[in-house]
């Protein structure tokens, strides 16, 4: 099960990079082992992305994250805009990403993705003190604020794909603080 959760924190990060190539069959079944619930969300997410080009998916993609300035995929915008506590938590990641040798490689620190590879890098990155923090103060109302910008009735799959992100954030700690 413990695999199986940091292999999620690599399959959300995957998809929501910018698309190049789908690798939906793994995903799926991955995410199934941890929770149908989630597997299901993710599934329309994926079903979307399977009937369409992936010059759909990377116009959509842009549309989503990069032209609305509210749903830019950096944690730190959405909990501090971009005020100097944003730079502050940045220096935060780089300072903690290097401590277990971890690169954000070309992006920001606080891109969603990168937070998501450091966070399935290893238990300890998951479960440390900084990490369950990251989740619970940062990552999951980082998200719930980029999903209040689809509004209920949204069609977008992109919304499907991070209301399973933090689904699967909120029920991987809860598991994580029942077992501490």
């Amino acid at each position: 099960m413990r695999e199986d959760a940091a292999l999620a924190y690599f399959v959300f990060a995957d998809l929501l990079e910018y698309p190049v190539a789908p690798a939906l069959q793994k995903t799926e079944e991955a995410l199934s082992r941890i929770d149908p619930e989630i597997a299901a969300t993710v599934r329309k997410f994926i079903g979307f992305s399977a009937s369409r080009s992936i010059q759909r998916i990377q116009e959509l993609y842009t549309v989503t994250f990069d032209m609305q300035p509210v749903c830019y995929p950096y944690i730190g915008y959405h909990l501090y805009s971009e005020s100097y506590k944003r730079g502050a938590f940045m220096a935060q990641l780089n300072e903690t990403y290097r401590a277990v040798n971890f690169s954000a490689g070309l992006e920001l620190p606080d891109h969603l993705p990168a937070i998501l590879r450091f966070l399935g890098q290893s238990e300890e990155n998951r479960n440390g003190e900084f990490g369950r923090a990251l989740i619970g103060s940062g990552v999951i109302p980082a998200l719930e604020k980029m999903l209040a910008v689809f509004g209920a009735e949204s069609e977008n799959p992109y919304c499907d794909l991070l209301s399973a992100l933090k689904l699967f954030l909120e029920r991987v700690s809860e598991k994580d603080l029942s077992h501490a």
